[in-house]
């Protein structure tokens, strides 16, 4: 019995550490269009990476809503949301017209 409750007790933790990652990853994407923002530019970033990243995120996307994992679920939507903003900067301040 008591090993079972350990075993609960180290799962709640890895989720709870889990979400919190999920949450706080893509919150590193803030830095990157703030410096864009700063630079009114973006041509130091590969369009390829960025497109690349980009849709792979909205392919990703239907399976982390449909999951039952919440911590897939977090990750995906925020995700979703901040990379949204790093896409804007980067189009945004692709010619360094802005």
């Amino acid at each position: 019995m008591k090993d079972s409750k350990l075993d609960l007790e180290n799962e709640v933790s890895f989720e709870t550490l889990g979400l919190i990652s999920a949450v706080a990853l893509p919150l590193f994407n803030i830095p990157l269009v703030i410096k864009i923002q700063a630079r009114k530019s973006s041509k130091d970033i590969s369009m390829t990476w960025a497109w690349g990243v980009y849709v792979c995120l909205w392919g990703m996307l239907p399976a982390g809503l449909m999951s039952e994992d919440f911590v897939f679920r977090a990750f995906a939507i925020v995700n979703i949301v901040f990379f949204t903003g790093v896409m804007v900067q980067v189009m945004r301040f692709r010619n360094g017209s802005v």
